[in-house]
């Protein structure tokens, strides 16, 4: 049966509002100025979701929203991208989620109402949506309560439904990573912790004995590594792909969801990993000359630019 899309994105949904230029993280008992305030598109997950859209892949989300006007900037957002948002469930008895970030140089820190999101189950996936589309992209467990309690279920439902399948994990605020991977990496095509969260999952104190720890699991482990670029972990092999450097970073919010959507969108449209390593760097590169997680993809024209001027990279789609 043909799909009618190519991802079905499942996750958070929240906005970000973003203070640049501080001259220092706040002090209890203190105040302190921004010089610059943005109000965006937030979350893992819906970043993802814009910015692989911009790529050229079909691409809907299911997700629970509030019925405010965070909500409505989160469905105005994604739609102005091309994301499908049918199964998305409004419920007036929440909040739409929301991030405070304050960038200080190139570090920052983040503080999340989880609203909606923590809400959120499976049960509230409608079981076409599955049937729609080829592959199921998941984010962020550890702030959505409900979904982490059954997303074994949800793996198991893609792949009954004939479905590949992505994860990225995000960090766990409460440190405690209370997810049965021994049962749920199997279901998992494609895994694609930052380095922090590989070597909290596997407690090990680097990234090659973390990657030999989940020999077995997924099919191809994929571990994000900033400005030390990324590596492929494959049939036991590991592979280093260097970093585009930026010298003029705007910020890092959504990076490592733009690497995932180069990532992912080279690999549904067949290219060998290695493209795939390489376009995940080039994305989650482009993602830092603008503010925000979405600012650098506002369209397939702009992406291209930006690879050729930024990094010299002459891509296609």
């Amino acid at each position: 049966m043909k799909k009618e899309f190519d991802i079905l994105v499942v996750g958070e949904l929240n906005v970000d509002l973003i203070l640049d230029e501080i001259k220092s993280f706040p002090q209890i008992g203190t105040e302190i100025l921004a010089d610059k305030m943005t109000l965006s598109l937030g979350s893992s997950s819906a970043i993802f979701a814009s910015n692989i859209s911009v790529l050229g892949l079909k691409t809907a989300f299911a997700g629970m929203l509030g019925d405010d006007s965070f909500g409505q900037l989160v469905v105005s957002s994604l739609s102005s991208k091309n994301v499908d948002t049918q199964f998305f469930k409004i419920d007036d008895k929440q909040r739409t989620g929301a991030t405070i970030a304050l960038n200080y140089g190139e570090d920052r820190a983040m503080i999340t109402y989880p609203g909606a999101m923590k809400v959120y189950s499976v049960k509230d996936i409608p079981r076409e949506a599955f049937q729609s589309a080829r592959h199921l992209h998941f984010s962020s467990p550890f702030f959505q309560e409900n979904m982490r309690k059954d997303i074994i279920k949800l793996y198991k439902m893609a792949k009954e439904s004939g479905m590949t399948t992505s994860l990225d994990l995000q960090w766990d605020p409460e440190n405690k990573w209370d997810i049965d991977f021994e049962k749920l990496l199997p279901l998992v095509d494609v895994f694609l912790p930052n380095k922090s969260e590989l070597l909290a999952v596997t407690k090990m104190s680097e990234v090659e004995r973390g990657l030999k720890y989940l020999t077995g699991t997924s099919r191809i482990i994929v571990v994000k590594m900033g400005a030390d670029g990324s590596a492929l972990f494959e049939n036991g092999k590991i592979t280093y792909y260097e970093a585009f450097k930026n010298n003029n970073v705007k910020d890092a919010i959504g990076a490592g969801d733009s690497f995932n959507a180069g990532f992912i969108s080279t690999m549904l449209k067949g290219y060998d990993l290695g493209t795939c390593m390489k376009m995940g760097n080039l994305m989650g590169a482009i993602n830092t000359t603008e503010r925000g997680g979405t600012g650098a993809f506002s369209s397939k024209e702009s992406v291209k630019q930006t690879a050729k001027d930024f990094f010299g990279q002459e891509i296609k789609f």
